[in-house]
């Protein structure tokens, strides 16, 4: 099998892809509940999958990734992975402490896209369906089985029918508070550009609004510009989808690795700390300092000190004090007085 493909990340894409394909022939049964009218989104869905893996695969082969996400994944079942997974992937608890406004807009934006995918997807690959056996009442299908019926005008109905109306809203409102923040914060505006920063914010935007006037095209207008608008709403998607593993948007589908990372730091720093070789503060735990040391020989760089310690082993204040005496000739670094700010939160 190795022989067959020109790489590991090749092999990766095409049974990843095979894996889709095999799940939305058994989901649709048989194929026969795929909706050719997504047809668009099923291809853009591929080519985002085969970006995705490019992606991810060039970030995970690097050493330092590779090392938190092997030895993170080894913590998987600790008993705080649920607590970080929820704080990290849910509540999104690590932005609160950069204010309200910004946890507030990653709430709109994260949750309209996470949602809008949780729904799109299952729908483009057949995954999920509704029949309607008797007059009134839908039946949910998922993954080729019955799993509910609800009544045609009741409430589960409605939401299922307007899922995506929401999510638009969602993200409307969450685009409109970044823009606004990009354009009013003087750091933002200062280190934003205009293809990594701001198209991706208009795309979401232009998608969400495109959605909404499909339903308000068939709501109040008898179906006028339909088609039109139609066909512009599935260019944007498919133009986002293949843009996504490649620009701002693919923190979203990288978050969960914050949670191996978490996991990585708690469990070794539980275990033993490492002291600074210089003011003796306990900064990182013993693993991660020979993980960073490691890592760094392996693409040689040496930060050996010729006063017998690697830079590794000094902590954050100390490491930048010695390096303005490797500037002046002085040896700051041996001050014993703290930073300021060395204790400082947020």
């Amino acid at each position: 099998m190795k022989q067959a493909f020109a790489s590991k990340l090749a092999r990766r894409t095409f049974f990843i892809i095979c894996a889709l394909i095999v799940a939305s022939y058994l989901g649709s049964r048989l194929f026969t509940h795929i909706d050719l009218a997504l047809y668009g989104y099923m291809v853009g869905t591929f080519v985002f999958v085969g970006g995705f893996v490019y992606r991810f695969s060039a970030w995970a082969d690097r050493p330092p990734t590779n090392i938190i996400l092997k030895k993170g994944l080894k913590q998987l079942f600790r008993k705080s992975t649920a607590k970080t997974a929820t704080e990290h992937l849910a509540t999104y608890r690590f932005i609160w402490n950069r204010g309200w406004y910004r946890w507030t807009q990653h709430v709109l934006l994260g949750w309209g896209c996470i949602l809008s995918a949780f729904v799109t997807f299952p729908l483009v690959f057949g995954w999920m369906y509704f029949t309607m056996p008797e007059n009134g009442t839908y039946t949910v299908v998922a993954m080729g089985v019955d799993v509910m019926k609800v009544k045609a005008d009741g409430i589960i109905a409605f939401l299922f029918y307007n899922a995506l109306n929401i999510t638009a809203f969602m993200v409307i409102g969450g685009v409109c508070m970044a823009l606004y923040r990009r354009l009013k914060n003087m750091q933002a505006r200062a280190e934003q550009t205009f293809t990594y920063d701001l198209l991706p914010l208009l795309l979401l935007l232009i998608i969400s609004f495109t959605g909404l006037l499909l339903t308000a095209s068939n709501l109040f207008l008898h179906g006028f510009g339909h088609p039109v608008i139609s066909i512009v709403h599935q260019f944007c998607v498919i133009v986002t989808l293949i843009y996504l593993p490649f620009g701002k948007l693919a923190h979203i589908p990288f978050r969960p690795m914050s949670v191996f990372a978490k996991n990585y730091r708690e469990h070794y720093g539980e275990q033993e700390m490492k002291c600074c070789k210089v003011c003796g503060t306990k900064f990182v735990s013993v693993e991660q300092s020979s993980d960073v040391i490691d890592v760094l020989q392996k693409n040689q760089i040496e930060f050996e000190m010729a006063e017998g310690f690697h830079l590794a082993e000094l902590c954050l204040p100390c490491r930048r004090q010695y390096r303005i005496y490797r500037f002046t000739g002085m040896p700051t670094y041996m001050n014993p007085a703290e930073e300021t700010n060395q204790h400082a939160k947020g």
